[in-house]
């Protein structure tokens, strides 16, 4: 059945089709072409036309054109708009004048870097030059490093590796850092958060090794649509950087629309999980023929959803299944072969998480469904645009949760089209991520006591202070008026860029020959491995029979039950340190340096068809504790006047519930980067206090910045609160149980309204 068929079938559809709040057909756009720059290579050309491509568009020949006159560049375009010729051109353009020349490729992961590097294949075998293209990172084979270090023109690798084993590592790349000519880092809008804090300083100590060999490389960089482009870019490069977001790409008609599930139970205001409308509508598609992608927010969600829509979509046997599954956590060899089936045509449908929202080549898809709003707007456009080709219709449906950012969007459909997209927010002198890396930087190249703290190599304007600090705690030894590292280990192994772990747990099949099927981060491992957890992979299922945290294995068996486990985290805060804090209505505002400790306490049996709790169980794993940043607001006597302590608590619980799902939509960052906690009268304050924490230790400015919107956000909040339809409260707004009562919207819509009015 074509597109538009079942398009037509969607909107008429009995179950679904008044579901729909928003329907918006996007016209196809031309393409729009620039002018090769002067002197380029005939042969370039020719390959080029080779590939089909006869002409550059209008953003591929601005790029050239910077770049050609030394200026380093950020690339601001939609998905599939050929931002990889951007910096594969100007590359392999001074690779054929010179051959001596050097390239580096970052990328945010290795299965987007395994991608990259056969389009460069592809281009280099059409050219039949003698360029030599490696990936380095943790898959490469021993006995291939040297050959990459000695030989390679373009070394492709990701931030991880570029940490850890090539910048410690300097003096067995002394080719590639004398040479180094280009520095490309792709999908920029990734680097935000605590992981973009750390490339940031990466990046620092990458130019002062560059320094140190001679050479001045010029930066290319690519980005998905976000507010300040430029800014994230110099944040991160360290240099002026010239933004190109002319896209000059075609696009075809794309129809997007916004689905809100029905409400099931209208006292309670709880609607139809989103899971399960983007079950229904990913099922009709498939039917219909329509290759489709349905993303999922979470790996557990993933599963769930892979093994419905399984399920529903029969197999005839021996023939593979008709969907797939996606996520982090499946092993590389999992991962490549659902990407070639994407892009073969083979698999009609992939469950995925965010994993496959970047460049990840998998052809043009004719559909995407996304089970709620992914938290931002930059991530809400990559995810609806991996359906659509340059020609043809193509199809993307948000299907809206019950949370109260999601019914933001839903009730606001209008914000998806018409609201600018969100800023990237990073911290590189952020204090604890900035310290980390001077070690790493002392141990690569001494730091001179005259070293200017300032330009691409500095380390900010306390740099002395903090150097003299690492050498009184013995971490560096001051000598010849230079700072070097003195331990015996180096520094970068126990410096984590994404996450305050720096290890996985591998997950066993037991069996006569046990087998490695998952690996999970250390932070979700309390929650999904402890032991007697259902872990779920490719939409099997597995008991976890023993979890051993010291060495960091889950020991699993398959199984095949009719329920799933969801485990609780308890939480504990402490301010330790206010950085700035002023009056608002009705309460002070704050944000600061606070102390988090959490411990996962029980889980949940949840039935798979019907989601009753069956069950329930005790964790029993060590606590967990990190230093991190808060913003907070502790609530005025007149604010609270009149409430008894029953309300105050339902109010403030409620505020919690709404203002940690609704706050994402003024950051760039998933809901899950924020987390809430409720003191009725909380020991630092000695008032009722709302906090906001960010999840990673250090922070990287969102508290601030939501001490800084404090207003805004109190009154978004108070209009959807306003604006929800139910009558005691509802998981679209102050939440559907609070404790030990009964959610009290009137209350929070109270409090709100002193806060806001």
């Amino acid at each position: 059945m074509p597109l538009a068929d079942a398009l037509a079938a969607l909107r008429r559809d009995p179950e679904l089709g008044a579901g729909f709040v928003e329907w918006r057909e996007l016209p196809a756009e031309p393409a729009r072409y620039g002018a090769w720059p002067l002197g380029t290579d005939a042969r370039l050309i020719d390959a080029l036309a080779r590939r089909g491509i006869g002409q550059l568009y209008a953003h591929q020949a601005a790029a050239l054109g910077a770049v050609a006159q030394r200026q380093n560049v950020v690339v601001v375009t939609p998905t599939a708009s050929g931002k990889t010729l951007c910096y594969n051109l100007p590359v392999v353009q001074t690779l054929l004048e010179d051959p001596e020349a050097r390239a580096l490729y970052i990328f945010p992961t290795k299965a987007l870097a395994q991608d990259q590097m056969e389009e460069l294949h592809g281009l280099v075998g059409d050219l039949r030059a003698d360029i030599r293209t490696f990936t380095y990172d943790g898959d490469t084979p021993g006995d291939a490093r040297r050959k990459v270090r000695e030989a390679g023109h373009v070394v492709v690798t990701n931030p991880d590796m570029l940490h850890t084993g090539i910048l410690p590592h300097h003096t067995k790349w002394v080719k590639l850092f004398e040479n180094l000519r280009y520095v490309v880092i792709d999908e920029l809008h990734q680097y935000r958060g605590v992981f973009g804090s750390h490339v940031a300083n990466v990046i620092r100590r990458l130019h002062r090794v560059c320094r140190f060999y001679g050479s001045d490389p010029v930066f290319i960089c690519c980005s998905a649509t976000i507010a300040n482009p430029r800014e994230l870019a110099e944040n991160i490069v360290r240099k002026p950087v010239l933004l190109i977001d002319d896209n000059g790409a075609p696009r075809g008609p794309k129809v997007v629309a916004v689905y809100n599930p029905p409400v099931v139970n209208r006292e309670l205001g709880i609607r139809q999980a989103s899971v399960d409308a983007a079950r229904a509508i990913g099922d009709r598609l498939l039917r219909a023929g329509v290759q489709t992608i349905v993303f999922a927010p979470s790996r557990i969600r993933v599963e769930l959803l892979l093994r419905s829509l399984r399920e529903s979509l029969k197999q005839r046997p021996g023939e593979p299944p008709p969907v797939e599954g996606y996520r982090g956590g499946y092993l590389p060899n999992e991962r490549r072969a659902v990407e070639r089936g994407l892009r073969e045509g083979r698999i009609r449908g992939v469950v995925a998480t965010n994993a496959l929202e970047l460049g990840v080549d998998i052809g043009g898809l004719d559909a995407a469904v996304l089970t709620g709003y992914p938290g931002s707007l930059a991530s809400a456009w990559q995810q609806m645009g991996r359906a659509g080709r340059r020609q043809g219709l193509s199809l993307a449906v948000l299907v809206a949760s019950s949370s109260p950012l999601n019914q933001y969007v839903a009730t606001h459909p209008e914000y998806l089209f018409e609201t600018s997209p969100e800023a990237g927010l990073i911290d590189p002198d952020n204090l604890l991520v900035r310290v980390s890396h001077m070690k790493c930087a002392a141990f690569e190249v001494p730091v001179e006591e005259a070293e200017p703290p300032g330009g691409p190599c500095g380390f900010g304007a306390d740099a002395p202070q903090l150097l003299e600090l690492l050498a009184s705690e013995d971490v560096l030894v001051r000598a010849g008026g230079r700072y070097h590292w003195m331990a015996e280990v180096f520094p970068a192994e126990s410096v984590s860029l994404r996450s305050a772990a720096i290890d996985n747990f591998v997950v066993i099949e037991q069996g006569p020959k046990p087998r490695v099927i998952g690996e999970v981060d250390r932070p979700a491992a309390p929650l999904l491995i402890h032991e007697e957890a259902i872990y779920m992979h490719g939409g099997r299922q597995y008991h976890v029979d023993r979890l051993d945290w010291h060495e960091k294995k889950a020991y699993v068996r398959r199984v095949d039950v009719d329920y799933y486990t969801d485990a609780n985290l308890a939480v504990d805060l402490e301010v330790l340190e206010p950085f700035e804090g002023a009056p608002a209505k009705g309460c002070w505002v704050d944000h600061g340096e606070v102390a988090v400790r959490d411990v996962a306490t029980i889980f949940k049996k949840i039935k798979l068809d019907t989601n009753e709790n069956v069950g329930w169980g005790r964790i029993s794993l060590p606590e967990e504790s990190r230093h991190t940043t808060a913003y907070w607001c502790s609530l005025a006597g007149e604010a609270v006047e009149g409430l008894s302590r029953g309300e105050l608590q339902d109010a403030l619980w409620g505020m919690a519930h709404l203002l940690r799902h609704l706050a994402p939509i003024f950051l760039m960052c998933d809901p899950r980067d924020l987390q809430a906690v409720a003191q009725l009268r909380s020991p630092f304050t000695g008032r009722p206090t709302l906090f906001l924490y960010e999840n990673q230790p250090g922070g990287v400015g969102m508290a601030r910045r939501l001490f800084e919107i404090h207003p805004r956000l109190m009154a978004a909040a108070r209009e959807l609160v306003v604006r929800c339809g139910c009558t005691a409260g509802c998981p679209g707004c102050v939440g559907p149980t609070i404790g030990d009562h009964p959610a009290n919207k009137r209350a929070a819509l109270a409090l709100l309204r002193r806060l806001s009015e």
